[in-house]
């Protein structure tokens, strides 16, 4: 057999696979977004697809990309070697990744269409002519983490790099970002070195063309492993499938307090139809409400974007696969379920004020004598964010409750405010009003699960309704 250093090299003569026509990505000058090449600030509106080079054919991918890319979404998270037996199982047409389970000889045959990575190019590259980013995890965690049967994973630390190597090479002029990791935690120090390989490879490959973070199993963030390590260049947590601020989404707050000071992105929170806390009997599946709320929590909280989840569409569920924790539906109906329409609303409000300026201030909202009411907690929980110029502040309201701000925290003499309709996106004008002091609000709608968005504008901005373009 080869060693591993002849067959990177004969691999790596395959040179680029796929040429795509979207910017560079960077982390912002302030180390807490991230930016285009030419500076332009990008919302990341992620979408957990991580079956889909796996399980979905070439007609029904394209349907898939044109439904993400018309609601507003830019980056698809999916995975290179699937969770779902993508080591053994077939794509749809009959294709392996590997040759004999051998990460260092990619079953790749001569001409379009022929082998599994043509499949992968063919959507990578179709996604990208639609401005969808692929966030593309090399491997799911369970083969370099998991061992069955007294069987090794599949990577070690060796093979990691050839395989990092490769990939990296193929596809170091699409439009991406690598994400490591998938769905597991480090727990070994030959598994911290597998990651890093991997990394090493990856940079080796592509040249450094793009960004690096991790996804970590539930509850936790890849802050916890590597934090420090110069390839990680955000941080990627997964707050998980549980419909509570406390204990799980104020997370994001603390790993953005972190130092050095990196991004930080919720990879992973509840999905739309998933069961929550994955105990379904007590607790029922989730909806649209508890996938908004992790939305403008996490953003609120100073993520840069947000990462949005559909149960079926994760696994890209049809009656013909096996389901995994008993799916509602099939992925081409779950795919217009209506918080992931929703999603955008989010990203345009964010677009439609100073983007690079914003911090987390939950101090803009005056704590009610009973504070587990204002600022609340659990599902009920308010958030605060506001631009560090004082030229506007928003509040979260997960629900129809008033409640109080410090209109001190807009630096202009008259202050105009809004209600944003997380629902429908839509802003309506609550009127202007002379700075100073503290002020009462309560949203339009005192039932429960409508969520509003108070917005505040420093009147002689002239800023646009929000959610404008």
């Amino acid at each position: 057999m080869k060693s591993p250093l002849l067959l990177a090299t004969a691999l790596l003569c395959t040179g680029t696979a796929v040429s795509g026509a979207l910017p560079a990505l960077e982390v912002s000058a302030n180390r807490r977004f991230l930016v285009t090449a030419d500076g332009k600030p990008f919302f990341y509106l992620g979408d957990t697809t991580w079956e889909l080079f796996h399980r979905l054919d070439r007609a029904q991918a394209v349907t898939f990309l044109d439904n993400r890319a018309a609601k507003g979404f830019n980056v698809l998270q999916s995975v290179a070697i699937a969770e779902l037996e993508g080591h053994t199982d077939p794509n749809p047409y009959g294709h392996l990744p590997f040759v004999d389970l051998d990460v260092t000889r990619p079953a790749v045959k001569d001409g379009p269409e022929n082998d599994y990575w043509d499949h992968v190019d063919f959507i990578v590259s179709e996604a990208n002519r639609r401005g969808l980013y692929i966030g593309f995890l090399p491997t799911w965690g369970r083969f370099w983490h998991d061992t069955n049967e007294g069987r090794r994973p599949l990577f070690d630390a060796a093979n990691a790099a050839v395989y990092g190597e490769w990939l990296g090479r193929r596809y170091k002029d699409a439009g991406l970002i690598w994400i490591l990791g998938g769905d597991r935690g480090v727990d070994t120090a030959e598994q911290k070195e597998v990651i890093r390989a991997m990394a090493r490879g990856l940079r080796k490959g592509d040249g450094g063309a793009h960004l690096m973070t991790f996804h970590p199993p539930g509850g936790n963030g890849s802050s916890t492993w590597f934090h420090d390590d110069d390839w990680l260049d955000f941080n990627m947590r997964q707050n998980g499938h549980v419909a509570e601020f406390t204990g799980r989404y104020d997370n994001t707050r603390k790993d953005y307090d972190r130092s050095p000071v990196k991004p930080v992105l919720d990879g992973e929170p509840i999905y739309e139809d998933h069961p929550v806390s994955f105990d379904a009997k007590k607790l029922g599946h989730s909806i649209a409400a508890d996938v908004r709320r992790p939305l403008y929590w996490n953003l609120f909280s100073g993520a840069f974007g947000h990462t949005y989840g559909h149960h079926s569409v994760w696994q890209m569920w049809s009656p013909s696969k096996g389901p995994i924790n008993n799916p509602l539906m099939p992925w081409s109906e779950a795919m217009d379920q209506p918080g992931a329409s929703q999603m955008r609303h989010g990203r345009a409000l964010m677009e439609s004020r100073p983007f690079l300026s914003r911090i987390p201030d939950d101090s803009v909202v005056v704590e009610d004598r009973v504070p587990t009411s204002v600022p609340g907690a659990g599902r009920y929980r308010f958030a605060a964010t506001r631009d560090t110029e004082g030229t506007y502040a928003m509040v979260y309201a997960p629900i129809g409750r008033g409640f109080t701000v410090r209109m001190e925290v807009i630096r202009g003499p008259q202050v105009k405010a809004w209600w944003f309709n997380p629902r429908n996106g839509e802003a309506t004008p609550i009127g202007t009003f002379a700075n100073g002091g503290r002020r009462g609000f309560t949203p339009p709608d005192k039932g429960e699960m409508l969520d509003w968005v108070l917005v505040l504008d420093d009147a002689a901005k002239g800023y646009p309704a929000p959610g404008s373009r």
